[in-house]
């Protein structure tokens, strides 16, 4: 029965942590009250100012040029350690254990710590932006590629190794076209992420479409904002779609 006594005690304990989550969140749906001053807030954003899309349109492919940029160096540098840090294929038990810490380092830091960090030590830009996506990408490829070679099917690099072949050539060969479509799925996946995130390391100084929105937001450009948020979703959506379809095709 649905009403069993762990099923109450779990639910219980599902109500006190919303409970609580609303405590430290100061959740209160009574300050919609002044929704009203949303409303006159918004307003403030019509008529859109087209006069600096030709910019607008130039931030959006540099924040377009940081995603994928970071991406594909994220993956390039981590599809060799992702062999390391993979149970089957690491050399030794040494350079399993300390590649997957390191993993595990780089993956619990934040795109924006990375991109603080950079943007203070290299200047104000979106190199330093690519960096911090591209940090982030080794330590999420690393973990996704080393799961994927652990879960390869071990009869074709067995057999390669049986013909005389060297280790780490049977690893390549025989493990990588298997998982390789699942690869390719996981980097257009995380080419989304990445552009979201460079909207996010905008804000902090990182350029592209995020920098430009966050500078107008600053200076009360509204009808600029207005255009900035637009060019935004649409850039958004059609990656999204994109991407799903390209994912769609490989796997």
């Amino acid at each position: 029965m649905w009403f069993k006594k762990s099923n109450l005690l779990t639910l219980a304990i599902l109500i006190l942590f919303v409970f609580l989550s609303m405590r430290l969140t100061e959740f209160d749906l009574s300050k919609f009250k002044d929704f009203r001053n949303m409303i006159d807030f918004l307003s403030q954003w019509f008529p859109m100012d087209f006069s600096l899309l030709p910019d607008m349109v130039q931030d959006t492919l540099e924040t377009l040029a940081m995603a994928f940029l970071g991406s594909v160096l994220g993956l390039v540098i981590a599809l060799p350690i992702s062999f390391i840090a993979a149970r089957n294929t690491s050399p030794s038990p040494f350079l399993f254990q300390t590649s997957r810490i390191a993993l595990s380092f780089v993956r619990s830091i934040p795109e924006i710590v990375f991109g603080l960090i950079l943007l203070t030590t290299l200047g104000l830009g979106p190199f330093p932006a690519v960096i911090a996506i591209m940090f982030h990408n080794v330590g999420v490829f690393g973990k996704l590629i080393s799961e994927l070679i652990e879960a390869a099917d071990p009869g074709p690099q067995e057999a390669m190794k049986a013909v005389g072949s060297k280790t780490w050539v049977a690893n390549l060969f025989s493990i990588l076209p298997q998982i390789w479509p699942n690869v390719l799925s996981q980097f257009f996946y995380r080419f989304e992420v990445a552009i979201r995130t460079s909207l996010i390391l905008g804000f902090i100084g990182g350029g592209g479409i995020g920098q430009r929105l966050f500078n107008d937001f600053k200076t009360f450009q509204y009808s600029s904002v207005s255009l900035d948020v637009l060019i935004i979703m649409i850039m958004v959506i059609i990656i999204d779609f994109l991407a799903s379809s390209v994912r769609k095709r490989i796997i």
